[in-house]
């Protein structure tokens, strides 16, 4: 095995889905409804969410070390009946592999080697590339149209 692609876990998250639209708006978030279906990725379930979905919009720290230049964090969706999602090794999920995307490579050091924006039917191709690199710790994956954190791939 190569790489595993890794979801976010509900656990900090599902308490948002308690609080007040203005408690929300007190930690930065928002509540959502999907309008549409396919175009509200959810970074649990590494689903679309579905006409009539309720989900949280809000920021995370997907690279928190505070020792890196590169710590970053962005808005994120969360669907409030998210199930974690459980990817098979070496593979990508379908929601990931439709969509461009902007992939950021990183060492130990949580300092970034390379980025490049790809499609998404080539991320499994680039992730065997880049974890053939001994330096290659980890490799985050967004969305290249608005730039918004997916998901994580690390060395299996």
């Amino acid at each position: 095995m190569t790489y595993q692609i890794e979801p976010l876990s509900l656990a900090p998250f599902a308490p948002l889905f308690t609080l007040s639209d203005a408690a929300l708006a007190e930690v930065g978030a928002r509540r959502w409804t999907d309008d549409l279906g396919g175009r509200v990725p959810c970074r649990i379930s590494l689903q679309d969410a579905e006409p009539g979905d309720r989900l949280i919009l809000v920021n995370h720290a997907h690279l928190a070390d505070p020792t890196s230049p590169y710590r970053a964090s962005g808005p994120i969706f969360v669907r409030e009946v998210a199930t974690e999602a459980k990817p098979v090794a070496d593979t990508v999920p379908e929601m990931i592999s439709r969509r461009p995307l902007s992939i950021r490579v990183y060492d130990s050091a949580s300092l970034m080697i390379e980025g490049e924006v790809i499609d998404g039917a080539d991320l499994d191709a680039r992730l065997r590339y880049w974890f053939a690199h001994p330096k290659t710790q980890q490799v985050h994956v967004h969305f290249a149209p608005r730039g918004c954190y997916l998901a994580r791939a690390v060395r299996d």
